[in-house]
């Protein structure tokens, strides 16, 4: 899967992409990720990405004309990748969004507005607009790592077991979640690992698991 994102800070994702699964998905050529810096597609000689807002307000939009440059460039590279904008006017991400994503095998272009917002015109280029979560960050740099996370882990060869990504919470529907789970030591602290599953009754571990 090619993921090209586009941001004025492609160095925050070295530290994210440059490890562990994620990582090892690119090793594998499983996952491509490129970035383009929004400030190469800049207007004039400073390169300019931003405006004030017509009608006022403080802060700056980031203007649609290098928006619209920046996701052309992309497109060049693969011209049937979706186009995502993380944005608090979006549905709220879901796993389910994840698995349709990486069940799409298409490639992914993400947006990662700053400052104020973005020019609401760029979203006639934009195919999803997602949310991460009722609350505000300085850029979108840290949802598009968030999308990326839970959409390459899906990718069939990331994950170690073939049912590592099927048991895990929200992976049925949306709300469920996965059952609590203990490793060694029986007992730490007075707190012991539940009797069932010392049991080697695999039917009543499953059914204590559902019950979870």
């Amino acid at each position: 899967m090619k993921i090209q994102v586009i941001t004025l800070f492609p160095e925050m994702f070295t530290g994210v992409l440059g490890n562990s699964m994620l990582w090892k998905a690119a090793n594998r050529g499983l996952a491509e990720y490129s970035f383009l810096n929004l400030r190469d597609f800049g207007l004039g000689p400073r390169n300019q990405v931003d405006d004030t807002p017509y009608g006022g307000g403080d802060g700056m939009l980031l203007m649609v004309e290098p928006l619209v440059r920046a996701i052309e460039a992309a497109k060049a590279v693969d011209p049937t990748a979706q186009v995502l904008l993380p944005t608090p006017r979006g549905k709220v991400y879901r796993q389910s969004d994840a698995k349709r994503l990486a069940a799409a095998n298409q490639g992914l272009i993400i947006i990662c507005p700053r400052y104020e917002g973005y020019d609401e015109r760029i979203t006639t280029w934009v195919d999803e607009q997602f949310c991460i979560g009722s609350y505000v960050l300085t850029g979108g740099e840290l949802p598009a790592m968030i999308i990326i996370d839970s959409v390459v882990r899906l990718i069939p060869g990331v994950l170690g077991g073939a049912e590592s990504a099927e048991i895990e919470s929200f992976q049925a529907d949306d709300t469920s979640i996965e059952f609590p789970q203990y490793t060694r030591p029986e007992t730490f602290q007075t707190m012991s690992v539940p009797s069932v599953l010392l049991s080697g009754n695999h039917a009543e571990i499953a059914k204590w698991r559902a019950q979870s």
